[in-house]
């Protein structure tokens, strides 16, 4: 069994990995792109925490990372009213509500007095879906204030949420993942980047200040770390996450995981 990424491009199975993936992506990114900025410029991960209303929510999101104790003696903890021997008045029983919480990144290059250059976003699942309108109110906010944004949606799963519209954009079938740039300098025109299933993940270039030359952020040599560091040849390869691939596709997808020695 090879323990390197078997698909040419995106691996379709990462995406139920998300929380993990996303942030060995942010992290590399901001390493690769690192030695290529300009001494004055630097890339940072920002971070904030969303907490998620569970009626309004379909499926169950969790933390990038989770420091967790064991329960004693296998059992849970259980909230138990205040006894009042007294006879007084008890307070009324609440009901117990969990929320769940997620850690949101993105990717900011800023010059040496902090300013803001170049936005780097790779969606997540909360991006395409329940925060969707919040992620629109921060990604309009860069546009307007002549920052630099780059989109980058690896996701089969979700509403399309990158800023170049859906009709607008030459999409083969089978073409799932998007990169979008939008230039501080051009702020109505886009740059898209389309990759198909069965495609390596393209290079992308990524703009600074206007006297600046783009930096190439090499993705598919990002992706195939991620695969690897997160030991992935040991996940369930059994069905592709997201919404049903055509027959060929899947079949096709079979075929990389059994060239590849995998259960699938």
């Amino acid at each position: 069994m090879t323990k390197h990424n078997p698909f040419p491009g995106m691996n379709p199975f990462l995406e139920r990995h998300w929380s993990d993936v996303h942030t060995k992506l942010i992290a590399y990114i901001a390493e690769a792109l690192a030695e290529q900025l300009p001494p004055d410029l630097s890339a940072r991960s920002e971070e904030r925490v969303i907490l998620h209303d569970p009626s309004a929510l379909g499926d169950s999101l969790r933390a990038d990372v989770a420091v967790v104790e064991s329960w004693k003696q296998g059992v849970a903890p259980q909230w138990q009213p205040e006894s009042r021997p007294d006879g007084g008045i008890m307070a009324a029983e609440p009901q117990i509500v969990l929320v769940d919480e997620e850690t949101e990144r993105w990717l900011e290059i800023r010059n040496a007095h902090g300013e803001l250059i170049t936005v780097i976003e790779v969606l997540s699942p909360s991006n395409k879906g329940a925060e969707q309108a919040h992620y629109f109110e921060r990604r309009d906010s860069y546009i307007a204030a002549h920052v630099n944004l780059v989109e980058i949606d690896l996701l089969r799963s979700g509403r399309h949420t990158v800023a170049a519209p859906l009709a607008g954009i030459r999409r083969p079938t089978g073409a799932f993942y998007l990169t979008c740039v939008t230039r501080a300098s051009f702020r109505t025109r886009r740059e898209v980047y389309v990759t198909g299933l069965r495609e390596v993940l393209p290079n992308v270039r990524i703009p600074l200040r206007q006297d600046d030359a783009d930096v190439l952020l090499q993705f598919q040599p990002i992706i195939d770390r991620c695969y690897r560091a997160g030991s992935y040849w040991n996940a369930d390869h059994t069905n592709v996450p997201g919404p049903p691939l055509s027959a060929d596709d899947a079949a096709w997808v079979a075929e990389q995981v059994k060239a590849a020695g995998m259960a699938g």
